[in-house]
């Protein structure tokens, strides 16, 4: 994990297709890794402003009781999210996410939404007319959350794009199925007028005479 720390964790609660008022957010503090300038650009959090915060071994245990065995969405998680997160539990000995809890948006949004170019919680975000206004500034982990959970929503209630394999399987079922093109349709043949076959065969003698 090259040494990064997690410096903030945000969760919104979502039951039964509508986002609660419960959430979990606190930034924490690094324990002297220091935030390079590119990354500081993208969510403006500063060594300096988490100083006092709370340090992981503290937020831990409280974000794994606020997820306790529930779905977790997160947008590209598989790669980052979920390995980075159960990460800092491994160091501090506690229990990992496990792969059944994990949901990963950006999974899901390849399988059922076909029409952005790119699959970025931005992009999905404009694709589904979701405002971005609350990030405008700078990323957050809350803010992040509370799109993310309106995107995954929208989601939900895309039907799944059939597998490629699935329709073409079914529609060559469906060819061979046909009355006129199926295994049982009777072989006929038209033989051709005598006149026809002597004029072909004199057109051939006089081209290889």
């Amino acid at each position: 994990m090259r040494g990064d720390r997690c410096i903030e964790i945000g969760a919104v609660e979502v039951i039964d297709g509508h986002i609660t008022d419960k959430t979990f957010h606190e930034y924490i503090n690094p324990e002297g890794k220091i935030i390079p300038p590119e990354t500081y650009m993208v969510h403006k959090i500063s060594n300096a402003f988490l100083e006092d915060k709370p340090k992981m071994k503290d937020v831990a245990p409280r974000f794994l009781e606020f997820i306790a065995d529930s779905p977790i969405v997160a947008h590209n998680g598989l790669d980052f999210d979920f390995p980075f997160v159960n990460f800092e539990l491994a160091k501090l000995n506690l229990p990992q996410i496990p792969r059944s809890q994990q949901v990963d948006s950006l999974v899901l949004a390849r399988n059922r939404v076909f029409g952005p170019k790119s699959y970025t919680l931005d992009a999905l975000a404009k694709w589904y007319g979701i405002s971005l206004t609350a990030r405008a500034d700078a990323h957050g982990a809350l803010i992040d959350s509370e799109i993310l959970a309106k995107v995954y929503l929208e989601l939900e209630n895309t039907a799944p794009a059939p597998d490629v394999a699935d329709v073409i399987a079914e529609q060559h079922a469906a060819f061979l199925a046909h009355p006129k093109i199926g295994a049982n349709f009777p072989r006929r043949t038209f033989p051709a007028p005598a006149d026809d076959v002597a004029a072909h065969d004199e057109f051939i003698a006089k081209i290889t005479a």
